[in-house]
């Protein structure tokens, strides 16, 4: 599609949630708009709001998966200590049986404490994309460029002049698009008002000294933008990095303090939100250190300073989104803490134990059938520490190879237990 506003939204897999996002933008400031107060900051603090209370309920369940993982990380650790240094086909399958069993019985998977973050980091991506081209998003924003920009075209050598500024490169190739040369009016009014939103105070200037006659209408343009970009005193369009040299060129040295501050913010933020997360624990029952949780802990350390430095470098728009999702998560875990203290994690571990036996039953078998059949093989029975007489062997066998042939079904649980029972007795005849 060559021309139309959609040029300036997100493209690839993430444009679908940019748009849905970039409506939700829209409505909000729609919103503030008629209340008087139309202004971005404001916007992306609701957007926030809204956002983090549609993923509350994952956010719960991700609580309740690392409370669960507290009581259940002993049992792992059993299962492993267990079969530590057993390499053989049949170890292993068992392992992975009883490890499965343990997941089941908390009713939890072994990928859940990643789904909350694979759920927010395509938001935080299109979310930028949002902040970092709002007129594409907002349709309010987007008409604040007119009619400085029709009037812009309209003047010789104008856009030779745009791809002078310093992000101008990020739009090179519109400028060589085909839509942009033939004069295709939304593509190349969408080019300008790109390169337009990412102009510094200089660049502004730039056009009044080389096109005199649009000096008011790129003040009252300037001015508007102002308006909705300025949040605490703080144009958040521009990066705090930016703030910080324009400030210290032009000896506002209390701006220096102003720019500082939303990094600092977003790093402290996510340390208070960091602190009230359910600590993982850096030792297992068994004295020895757990790799993974000492690995969560250095991350759960460093995520303050990569905030810090994200922060600095990006719109302070991300930066104000990033302070407020930490405000809003850290109140969500106070709440949500209090609400899982409360929870009788024996008995949710009792009703997951309740599940699984009829999940089995529906696949015509047991969970205490497929346990004990399944440690009913000939290297077992015929160990020298077996128990049993050679008639009880045979008993013992029969009774297992009957169970398997009648719950044989292709794909079920007890037809896998039967194909190990099977590899085992010819192994052992070898």
């Amino acid at each position: 599609m060559p021309g139309g506003i959609l040029l300036t939204q997100q493209s690839g897999f993430l444009r679908p949630i940019a748009i849905i996002l970039g409506y939700l933008m829209d409505g909000i400031f729609i919103l503030l708009d008629k209340m008087g107060i139309p202004n971005i900051g404001l916007s992306i603090i609701l957007f926030t709001i809204v956002i983090y209370g549609c993923m509350t309920p994952l956010t719960i369940k991700q609580q309740k998966f690392s409370k669960l993982s507290a009581k259940m990380n002993p049992e792992l650790q059993e299962i492993q200590k267990k079969y530590k240094n057993k390499k053989d086909n049949e170890s292993m399958m068992a392992m992975n049986e009883e490890t499965k069993a343990i997941y089941d019985k908390y009713g939890v998977s072994p990928t859940g404490s990643c789904l909350q973050l694979l759920i927010q980091m395509p938001i935080l991506f299109a979310l930028y994309r949002v902040i970092n081209s709002m007129p594409a998003y907002v349709q309010q924003i987007r008409e604040s460029f007119f009619p400085l920009v029709d009037k812009l075209i309209a003047q010789n050598g104008s856009a030779e002049l745009l791809q002078s500024f310093t992000n101008a490169n990020i739009y090179a190739k519109q400028f060589t698009n085909e839509a942009f040369l033939n004069g295709t009016t939304s593509y190349v009014q969408n080019t300008y008002i790109d390169c337009l939103n990412r102009a510094s105070t200089a660049e502004w200037q730039s056009i009044i000294d080389r096109f005199p006659s649009l000096t008011a209408d790129v003040t009252n343009t300037v001015e508007k933008l102002n308006e909705y970009n300025s949040f605490l005193g703080l144009n958040i369009a521009n990066s705090p990095s930016y703030m910080l040299r324009d400030a210290i060129s032009t000896g506002t040295y209390v701006m220096v303090v102003a720019a500082l501050m939303i990094p600092f913010l977003a790093a402290f933020t996510q340390w208070l939100n960091v602190k009230l997360m359910p600590q993982p624990e850096t030792k297992g029952n068994n004295g020895q250190p757990d790799t993974m949780a000492a690995s969560m802990k250095t991350m759960n350390m460093m995520m303050p300073i990569m905030s810090a430095i994200f922060c600095f470098t990006l719109p302070a728009g991300m930066g104000v989104y990033w302070v407020a999702g930490a405000v809003v998560r850290s109140i969500q875990q106070i709440l949500i803490n209090k609400h899982i203290d409360k929870i009788d994690m024996d008995e949710v571990i009792q009703k997951n134990l309740e599940k699984r036996e009829k999940k089995l039953e529906k696949m015509g078998v047991s969970g205490k059938q497929i346990n004990d059949n399944a440690s009913i093989n000939t290297r077992r029975m015929n160990s020298s520490r077996s128990k049993y007489t050679e008639e009880e062997k045979e008993e013992k066998l029969r009774q297992a190879r009957e169970y398997y042939e009648a719950h044989k079904e292709p794909g079920s649980i007890a037809a896998k237990a039967n194909m190990v029972r099977e590899y085992n007795e010819k192994n052992n005849r070898n």
